[in-house]
Order: C-alpha cells, then sequence, then structure tokens
C-alpha cells in the first residue's frame, strides 16, 4: 500500500512518494479525545487483503480499516529469543540492529548448508502468541504464521488442512531442523527436535522481527523463516517502531473500496475476517464508524464474517450483524478473564468491564448469534478458586456463552518479573507460592494443570458448558486475546 496508491482517482506507479504532499493523504491530525496519537485518515482503492504464506493459505482475505499499533509483519519472535550470530555467539532477537553478521542457510545443490548472512531490517509489533515445545526441552513462542523449517519442508505454527486456513502447519513428532549448526556443514535434523506440544497462549505478545540476506535465521537453535515482506508501515514512509503506536491509518472510504473490489471478483472469498491484525472494535471505530459499512457490503456480497474483538464498542453494530447472519455466516468471540471487579480493575486496567463485556455476550445472544468466550488466563489463588470458577462459568452460562476456553497463566522471563512485581505490591502473600509453583519455567507444574483441568472440567459440567459445542456456522475463528496482566516480552 503506497500513498498515492490511495487515491480513487490515482495513476498506477512504483514509486513510493513521502508522506507530506501526497495525493493519497486526506487528512492528518490529532486530538485530545486520543492522547498521543496522530490519524492519518486515507482514501484506498482497494480493501481486501489475502493472509500471507506463500499461497498456502487457501484464499483467506481480511478487511483492515484501520492500520496501526498492533498491524506489523506476520513472522515474529519473542525479544528475548536467542539467535546464532556468525561469530558463534548468541544475541537476543530484540538486540539486533541492521548489518548485523548472522547464520542463515542456503540451497547449495540438493544439500542446504549454513552459511553467513546480514541483518536487513528489525521492527517490533504484538501478535497473538503460540508456545511450540520440542522433545529436549527447547521452547520457542511465535506467532501462528511463523515458519519453521521441518523434515518435511516449511511450516507454519498454526493452520488447518482445509478451508480458509488451509496451509502446512506443524504438528506432535514434526521434526524441525537445527542443532548442531556448523557454518559450511549441511543442515540435518535429530530426533530431539521432535515438536511435542504446541500451546495457544491466549494473549498478544510484544515481537520482533528480522529480514536477513538469506531469508532465514536461527532462532533457539532452529531454522526460522524470517519475514517476507518490509511491514506496511514502512510502504507509508511510516516506521517500523514508534509510529505504530501512535500514527494510526484510517481508511475512510474502506467500505466503498471493499464495494468495487467484491463487484469485480469472479470468485469471491467465502469469508472475510476482522480483527486478525488490528481489532476492528477499538476505540477509533466510535469516531469514525466504519464497521456497519463494511458488513453491509460483506452480507450485500455474500460474504461470510467473523469478528475477534475485546471492544463493547460490537454491541452497537449487534442488530446489523442479527441481519446479516440471515445471509451469511457470521462468527463472533470476545474475551473475558477475571470475574471479580476489584481484580479486573486492577489487573486488567482500561479494559472494558466484565460486566460490559458479559452484557456484550448476552446482547450477542439475545440476537441469536453464537459467541465464543476466552477465560484466558486463569490467575493461580486469585482466579482458580472452585468459587470464583463456578460465578465465572454461571455468569458465563447466564449470558448465553456458546462455548468458553480456559488456560493457566504462562510466565516467561520478562513477564515473570513484572507479574510477580504486581503480585508484590497487590499480594505479597502470594509470592512465594508462585515462585515455588513456576521454579521449573514459564509453566505451572503438571500437578497444578492437571489440577486446574479437573476443577474446571467439573465446574464447566456443572453450568453445562462444553469447550466445543455444535454451532450452526461452518467456522468459529480463534477467539480474541485477552488482556493478560503481564506485558510478557515474546513473540
Amino acid at each position: 500500500m503506497r500513498w498515492d496508491g490511495q487515491r480513487l482517482d490515482a495513476a498506477d506507479g512504483d514509486a513510493l512518494p513521502g508522506l507530506e504532499g501526497s495525493r493519497g493523504l486526506v487528512r492528518r491530525f490529532d486530538t485530545p479525545e486520543f492522547r498521543g496519537m496522530e490519524f492519518l485518515e486515507v482514501t484506498s482503492r482497494s480493501a481486501l487483503n489475502k493472509v500471507p504464506g506463500n499461497g498456502f493459505m487457501g484464499g483467506a482475505s481480511t478487511v483492515n480499516p484501520y492500520r496501526g499499533c498492533q498491524h506489523a509483519c506476520v513472522y515474529c519472535l519473542s525479544p528475548d529469543t536467542p539467535v546464532l550470530m556468525a561469530d558463534g555467539r548468541h544475541r537476543p532477537i530484540g538486540e539486533l540492529v541492521v548489518g548485523d553478521e548472522i547464520i542463515g542457510t542456503e540451497l547449495t545443490g540438493r544439500d542446504r548448508r549454513y552459511v553467513r548472512t546480514e541483518v536487513r531490517a528489525t521492527w517490533s509489533t504484538r501478535k497473538r502468541a503460540f508456545r511450540v515445545t520440542l522433545a529436549d526441552g527447547t521452547e520457542i513462542v511465535a506467532s501462528a504464521d511463523h515458519r519453521f523449517l521441518t523434515a518435511r519442508g516449511w511450516k507454519h505454527v498454526i493452520g488447518s488442512m482445509n478451508g480458509p486456513d488451509q496451509r502446512p502447519y506443524l504438528t506432535t513428532n514434526d521434526r524441525l531442523m537445527g542443532k548442531p549448526v556448523v557454518e559450511g556443514v549441511a543442515v540435518t535434523s535429530f530426533s530431539d527436535l521432535r515438536v511435542t506440544e504446541i500451546t495457544d497462549l491466549s494473549t498478544e505478545l510484544d515481537m520482533v522481527d528480522i529480514t536477513t540476506g538469506t531469508g532465514d535465521f536461527i532462532a533457539n537453535g532452529v531454522i526460522s523463516h524470517n519475514c517476507f515482506a518490509r511491514n506496511t508501515h514502512t510502504y507509508l514512509d511510516l516506521d517500523a517502531g514508534a509510529d505504530f503506536d501512535s500514527r494510526v491509518v484510517v481508511k475512510v472510504n474502506v467500505a466503498d473500496a471493499l464495494d468495487a473490489e467484491l463487484s469485480r471478483k469472479r470468485e469471491r472469498p467465502e469469508r472475510v475476517m476482522l480483527g486478525t491484525n488490528t481489532d476492528p472494535y477499538q476505540r477509533a471505530e466510535g469516531r469514525y464508524r466504519l464497521m456497519p459499512g463494511i458488513i453491509r457490503t460483506l452480507m450485500k456480497h455474500g460474504v461470510g464474517i467473523s469478528i475477534l474483538t475485546k471492544g463493547s464498542l460490537l454491541r452497537r453494530d449487534i442488530p446489523l450483524l442479527a441481519e446479516a447472519a440471515e445471509h451469511v455466516p457470521v462468527d463472533l468471540a470476545m474475551s473475558i478473564a477475571v470475574f471479580d471487579d476489584e481484580l479486573q480493575a486492577s489487573v486488567e486496567p482500561g479494559t472494558p468491564t466484565t460486566a460490559a463485556r458479559l452484557a456484550t455476550v448476552r446482547a450477542i445472544r439475545d440476537a441469536g448469534l453464537s459467541c465464543t468466550v476466552l477465560m484466558m488466563p486463569v490467575l493461580p489463588w486469585l482466579t482458580d478458586s472452585e468459587e470464583h470458577l463456578d460465578r465465572a462459568f454461571a455468569a458465563l452460562a447466564e449470558a448465553g456463552a456458546t462455548a468458553v476456553h480456559t488456560t493457566a497463566l504462562h510466565l516467561r522471563t520478562g513477564a515473570r518479573e513484572w507479574y510477580l512485581a504486581w503480585l508484590q505490591r497487590e499480594h505479597p502473600q502470594l509470592v512465594g507460592r508462585y515462585e515455588e509453583l513456576y521454579a521449573g519455567g514459564p509453566n505451572a507444574t503438571r500437578d497444578y494443570q492437571s489440577w486446574l483441568r479437573e476443577r474446571v472440567s467439573t465446574v464447566r459440567r456443572r453450568h453445562r458448558l462444553e469447550v466445543h459445542q455444535e454451532r450452526r456456522r461452518r467456522h468459529t475463528p480463534p477467539p480474541p486475546a485477552p488482556v493478560d496482566p503481564t506485558p510478557v516480552t515474546l513473540f
């Protein structure tokens, strides 16, 4: 997306113009309503985006009415993920700079060999996180779209055998390639690099990505694909760091552009996903009201709608979504983690209250629509009591939640220090118990996890809320990332 390419009447061209004076920029301004933010309003010739993945996505499409702090590269790693340098040392990916020499790989004949390469670009973002655990104990946290080299080729962390998310993806017993790594030596695979578990951490984490000369690098001992392209903001002459947090691009004509684009297509996408990069119901939507036009346009063209959000602003559009559901599949998902008002205000400051989000679920269900709820993470000794879980499931059952997902709190380096500092301030009597519970690493002990699963199962059965209930829609997207009390530094 280039600035001159935003105008509907703009001529095609290969030039990348500067921001100032661009024909594509309609207006730029800031406002006391959104302190510290600058809005860049543009008109766009297109609205549909293909989810990247070298053609393996099976035509999955998204619409991003806003491009802001959450929109960035799709292949991301934790800032503390060790990357192998050319001199044999390791450095956290978050500390790499352009020009650093690292180790990558290249094909020579039929062999893939380790070679020197250089870092050509770096940037940061926030993405929903997944943990990949290997048989040798290695843990790597990545976004769903990140790719690793396996004995059977490149595979994404998450994917599907069919449908809009179709692409090669990791499964247990896949063997990753790497370890040991010696420059000039052919890449091999070892049984101790078998994937044993892939866990949805159910939260968005700070992540870092790089572009390299070989298109890959060695992350925590295994071969990792780098981003396939520069960040969209850099195409707009915006930097890939601070601008994501403070400058929001708003496609003010997104509904009209989407209508024109769908009208031209012989084969329309089966479904369009909203919320895969930026929350479509972020606060700015209250000002711009772009979603109603998008919903009407998708309904008009018979395209299914999937929305992931944490925002109670969704309630404004429920009547329209109910109307759309009479014509196309509609899937909605909401995050609600804590069912204690005082604790929720402490651990999730700045988010809609639990009551507001429950009311949103209730309103969705009253309108005849399904709604998945993500009750994550469960906080040991804070939200894991039978009383709290019973209150939570009772509230969710009363609100009519279609399905509920839970998992225990996950603490990695960076997250651990921040969370324990918060715990020391708010619940100092629990610090010692947490240190013992998480002494073995980022996960709670196996005994605790088994205990929690059994307790949740008991409460779940009591309120007849299963993990997966039959849905009248063919596809339910992953639920939205909850607000985790830890500003986790993972990818």
